[in-house]
């Protein structure tokens, strides 16, 4: 039996009548989703800002650069929290995913009032160098001399992890007991150069902020499934035949593909 008839079996094939009239019936369900995308975003606008009084101290490309001087003279501010902790070898591949589709966006929301940049506990020149690896031009600041990470839940201590205080995704998380952890947790840390419960310390999301003229306003964050919207491969896979079609972590780093 061959590749093509294998595959063709495991869908429904029909007429090209019968696929216009099922490809309207979920136009109608597109239309509804994307009218439901709309009043989400309303929603999300329409939030409280809430001033951030703390001081920020980053390193930067251009030097010690507070929460404002992210902005880089722009009124909007999207942070990805990527997770790339100072005990890390090389950042987390799903962050890395994620930020492979950010070089070609940033330039259009730099022309738009927004700047679009990432940040990780670890120190200036390792986010310097696997940015160098990775081909990345977009601004990427050092949480590591600064307690942003915590406060905007998304970095935890072993104590935190171990008594079960982990507050992410807005909900309370259950002790972790991650000792000889199998599975993609384990895989997915193994190519971060960490063990499971160091790599799990660190956590994905992405949060906005607003400048009005010296005082920053925080007004949305999200995490975990939240960012799927953000991960631009899945979006293809998503209107591809086969969908995510995922078995285990098959994503890798870009230069990573085709190794041994």
């Amino acid at each position: 039996m061959t590749t093509e008839t294998t595959t063709a079996s495991m869908a429904r094939v029909g007429t090209r009548e019968e696929w216009l009239a099922a490809r309207l019936e979920l136009l109608r369900a597109e239309k509804a989703f994307t009218q439901q995308s709309d009043e989400l975003s309303r929603q999300r606008q329409a939030l409280p800002w809430v001033r951030v009084e703390k001081v920020y101290d980053f390193d930067t490309d251009e030097g010690a650069a507070t929460l404002a001087d992210l902005f880089r003279g722009r009124s909007q501010l999207l942070l990805y929290h990527f997770m790339f902790g100072p005990d890390y070898e090389a950042g987390c591949p799903s962050c890395s995913t994620i930020a492979d589709g950010f070089n070609g966006i940033a330039v259009h929301l730099a022309n738009h009032d927004v700047t679009l940049a990432a940040v990780s506990r670890a120190p200036l020149p390792r986010l310097r160098a696997y940015k160098q690896r990775m081909g990345w031009t977009f601004p990427w600041a050092s949480a590591a001399r600064t307690d942003f990470n915590a406060d905007f839940n998304v970095w935890f201590t072993e104590a935190q992890q171990r008594d079960g205080l982990v507050e992410y995704n807005y909900r309370r998380e259950a002790a972790w007991r991650l000792k000889g952890a199998v599975g993609p947790v384990a895989e997915i840390a193994a190519m971060t150069g960490t063990d499971p419960a160091t790599y799990t310390r660190e956590r994905p999301g992405m949060s906005a902020f607003v400048r009005d003229g010296a005082v920053v306003y925080h007004t949305y964050s999200t995490y975990a499934r939240g960012l799927d919207a953000l991960w631009g491969m899945y979006q293809w896979l998503d209107r591809a035949p086969k969908g995510r079609n995922e078995s285990g972590v098959w994503w890798r780093r870009h230069d990573e593909y085709g190794r041994r």
